[in-house]
């Protein structure tokens, strides 16, 4: 078993603060060592899936049919004990306009959401860290959650501790696929209060932090 600890980050919703946007944010990641139990497991439900006649290259919540959802978070579900999920939940309407802007709100957010990670027990035990998000396409979004992910390591953890950040398609990894599927169920709990697919992950639920339970804006 590697002692490495790998984190891999996602979020749900989207980063319009107009009226058209999603009323939250959320940004999820999901702590691990390996062995990762679930990848020959989802490797096998992706081939169980098409030999049923679903057409799947990966998976992907939002847009995955409700029988792909069940099967694969029955084996998230499963295999939850390998799993620690830290979640930050950002009500947008109640966010600074000074934190529009991308290179604002990212250090920011992230930094609470690593703060959760590094102050669990898993976290102060780390040695070597492996951060991975999904491939960011918008260069600007790319350098700010790199920053904040840096900013965070020089100011937070010891020198001893040893990090690399890389940014992968989502297609080529289950442990952003897997993240993918907890940001979701996070975000439905706080969006539409169903916590049917909340209830197969929250044992692995670590933090769940609203921002803004106070009512109050946010102040940095």
């Amino acid at each position: 078993m590697s002692d490495c600890l790998y984190i891999f980050l996602d979020e749900s919703g989207n980063f319009d603060f107009s009226p058209k946007g999603s009323p939250y944010l959320v940004l999820t990641a999901i702590v691990a060592k390996r062995p990762f139990a679930w990848v020959d497991k989802l490797a096998c439900l992706k081939y169980d899936l098409i030999e049923k006649g679903f057409e799947i290259e990966y998976f992907h919540c939002t847009e995955d049919l409700q029988p792909i959802r069940n099967e694969t978070f029955a084996v998230i579900n499963k295999e939850i004990n390998g799993i620690a999920i830290h979640s930050v939940i950002i009500e947008k309407r109640k966010t600074l306009p000074s934190l529009h802007e991308i290179t604002d709100f990212y250090p920011k957010m992230l930094a609470m959401l690593l703060g959760y990670i590094f102050n669990s027990t898993e976290g102060k035990k780390a040695k070597e860290i492996v951060v991975i998000t999904d491939s960011i396409p918008v260069k600007k979004k790319r350098v700010a959650v790199e920053k904040a992910v840096k900013l965070f390591m020089a100011r937070k953890i010891g020198s001893g501790v040893s990090y690399r950040i890389y940014h992968h398609d989502s297609k080529s990894d289950f442990g952003l696929q897997v993240a993918d599927y907890c940001c979701w169920a996070i975000l439905k709990k706080w969006r539409d209060n169903d916590h049917r697919s909340y209830d197969l992950i929250k044992k692995a639920v670590i933090s769940e932090f609203n921002v803004f339970a106070s009512g109050s804006v946010y102040h940095y």
